[in-house]
């Protein structure tokens, strides 16, 4: 809702005509009770929604059991090797047979 400062003013002299310059304080400051009661309580609300986040996750987390990786036992197979790889004083060319290991 867009309130200019014409709709303002003329709400502000409405108000003043209604309820008069004595009433007008006492208005203004009922007014401010209300909206800071109204943050308190939203900010309560909020709080607890949060917290009761917190302790559903914390819940889960208990509860979930932590998965294990089943683990293959490594086989080392030397004799069935068919790898070509030079001997120590051999000199491998880049792109070679050699080199694709």
């Amino acid at each position: 809702m867009n309130v200019g400062g014409q709709e303002l003013i003329l709400i502000l002299l409405i108000v003043l005509v209604l309820f008069g310059a004595r009433k007008l304080p006492e208005l203004a400051r009922g007014m401010g009770q209300a909206i800071k009661e109204f943050q308190k309580a939203k900010d309560e609300f909020s709080d607890e929604l949060h917290s009761a986040g917190r302790t559903e996750t914390a819940k889960t987390e208990v509860r979930t059991a932590p998965a294990t990786i089943p683990t293959v036992p490594r086989i080392d197979n030397a004799a069935g090797d068919s790898a070509v790889r030079p001997e120590s004083n051999q000199r491998v060319e880049p792109g070679s047979a050699a080199d694709r290991v």
